[in-house]
């Protein structure tokens, strides 16, 4: 079981009743709201969900042997028109949602994955990547990598984000190792957090904070960079 952690006594200061209270956050100001904006790397490209995208994802997520991909999820949609209604209603509830394009490999130029930005606070700073579906052509790959480090550096660097928030289901063990990998902090589990498809779903919650980000985005870039991989395309240096 996880305990609460004493604080360090760099995080906080003493008021006039000699209380712990939080560090000022000097100059704080609203953030902006994420845009349905193209990010591009070295690997991948993140463009935002259009109906354009929905019969290459489904040839590329919707395959007989892609039902593990959704076990998280949901069920697989099994025709177009079933995944253009699931995708069609996500963007009505959840517009930021990015299409992951490799430029490389198998499935270059082809959208192979999506996610999406939830829990977006402007207030406050923070937000969620969730609904991460990876397809074959990117599991394992670089691209996959550098979706993620876009999103994080498009949120953290650029609108200047305090908090990025990965929230997943506690059974899926690969997303577990996905997010220790990119540099995400483990905080705890709420329990009986929802009802998923008739069965409790305990919720595991992630984050990288604005303090770690410039170490994490370092290790990063260091292994995105082509020296770290051989003429084969395998890496050199792991990431984690």
């Amino acid at each position: 079981m996880l305990e609460p952690q004493p604080h360090d006594p760099a995080h906080f200061e003493l008021d006039a009743n000699g209380l712990p209270v939080g560090l000022r956050v000097e100059g704080w100001e609203p953030r902006p709201a994420p845009e349905r904006i193209t990010l591009a790397g070295r690997y991948v490209r993140l463009e935002p969900l259009s109906s354009a995208h929905y019969a290459e994802l489904f040839a590329t997520l919707c395959n007989d042997d892609d039902d593990e991909r959704w076990t998280y999820l949901g069920t697989r949609p099994v025709s177009l028109p079933e995944l253009w209604m699931l995708l069609a209603a996500r963007l009505e509830s959840d517009p930021v949602t990015y299409a992951i394009i490799p430029l490389e490999g198998e499935g270059a130029g082809m959208p192979c994955g999506l996610f999406t930005l939830y829990a977006i606070n402007q207030a406050d700073g923070s937000v969620e990547l969730g609904s991460v579906l990876f397809g074959r052509h990117l599991q394992r790959s670089r691209a996959a990598t550098e979706a993620v480090h876009l999103m994080l550096s498009y949120c953290l660097d650029t609108l200047g984000y305090r908090r990025f928030e990965w929230k997943l289901n506690s059974l899926n063990e690969p997303s577990h190792r996905a997010a220790r990998r990119f540099g995400f902090t483990y905080e705890g589990r709420f329990r009986n957090a929802r009802v998923q498809q008739g069965r409790n779903r305990d919720t595991d919650w992630y984050s990288i904070i604005a303090e770690e980000w410039p170490e994490i985005r370092a290790r990063q870039e260091r292994w995105l960079d082509p020296a770290n991989f051989d003429a084969s395309g395998r890496q050199l240096s792991a990431l984690r």
